[in-house]
């Protein structure tokens, strides 16, 4: 029964996302259709922000505080060179930065720390997040840039002959769904294809087996967070174009935390899954969730995708702490 709650859980989320339009009059098929594409495209967003994630503990079994930061970094660092050059030059240079600082940080902040315990890996990185949010601002400034991918901001409307009035539909969020899809099927060839790849699996298992059979630590190390840094580039291009370029971009981070622990913190296709589950969970929940809950408890209405990741997340996290898919743990005495 315990292992089995997981599915239960998302069968009951999706039987009450279901029954939702009934419960709150929304009888337009296609008003729901509309909310459930706009929570999977939302999902995809939280999915390349958590890609990153997954790809530093994947690799050496630590959660990268920092990636909200490089993805800010990222982003930050592409607006303002696009402002001088051509935006895919500066994409190019974007990539070639979080390259360089994949090296800087394997050198000063993680290459002293091999072989030490987890927390101490943790806080490190939380120090790296605290200092690119800082030298950011102090390199690139603190105002809100653009970053234009070259796509319409006005909805298309989609649909018409299947659905009264249609679908609106964004082709940036479009956009972004087929890039998180290259992205998740390049990693998992990656990962699963390639001698570099079984490497990262192997460094992630155990530091110093892998090093006593000769997979040289740093340079794995780095590859995996210059990997890392294009995922970051990639997905501050996409928040940036949608959001403008802004310091809040690193909050995002907060809400893939929920994401890659739905979908398994070792897990890549995984952080996709958890991401969708999450978009359609807060997107559904606060368009027909919180008026009922409103007229119900006589609230005040509002914020539930705030908390509702969350919520989620703490569920999963008292039934099955690694995941959808992640690896599950035993240990034997």
């Amino acid at each position: 029964m315990r292992r089995n709650l997981p599915i239960i859980i998302l069968c009951a989320a999706l039987a009450a996302g279901l029954a939702a339009p009934l419960l709150t009059g929304a009888s337009a098929p296609g008003f729901y259709v509309e909310v459930l594409l706009g929570g999977l495209m939302a999902g995809v967003l939280y999915s390349l922000v958590a890609l990153g994630f997954v790809l530093i503990f994947k690799a050496s079994g630590v959660f990268n505080f920092a990636q909200g930061a490089m993805v800010l970094f990222a982003a930050l660092s592409v607006a303002r060179m696009a402002e001088v050059m051509p935006l895919w030059v500066a994409a190019l240079l974007g990539v070639g930065i979080m390259v360089l600082l994949a090296i800087v940080v394997e050198r000063v902040v993680l290459r002293p720390l091999v072989n030490q315990v987890g927390v101490v890996l943790l806080m490190a990185t939380l120090g790296v997040s605290y200092f690119l949010d800082g030298f950011g601002q102090s390199v690139w400034g603190s105002d809100i840039y653009e970053i234009n991918l070259g796509l319409s901001k006005a909805p298309v409307l989609i649909l018409r002959d299947v659905f009264q009035g249609g679908i609106l539909i964004n082709k940036d969020d479009v956009a972004a769904a087929v890039v998180a899809v290259l992205l998740v099927a390049a990693l998992a060839l990656f990962f699963q294809k390639t001698a570099t790849g079984r490497a990262l699996r192997a460094v992630a298992d155990d530091h110093q087996a892998a090093q006593s059979v000769g997979i040289p630590l740093n340079r794995i190390w780095v590859i995996v967070w210059s990997v890392a840094g294009i995922v970051a580039v990639v997905a501050g291009m996409v928040w940036g174009s949608k959001l403008g370029v802004q310091f809040s971009i690193s909050q995002v981070a907060l809400k893939a935390l929920p994401v890659v622990i739905l979908g398994g913190f070792t897990s890549i296709p995984g952080a996709i899954i958890g991401g969708l589950i999450i978009g359609v969970g807060e997107k559904m929940a606060e368009v027909f969730l919180g008026p009922v809950m409103v007229r119900t408890f006589d609230l005040a209405g509002g914020g539930i995708e705030n908390w509702f990741a969350y919520v989620l997340a703490l569920l999963f996290l008292l039934v099955r702490p690694e995941g959808l898919f992640g690896e599950r743990i035993i240990d034997r005495v």
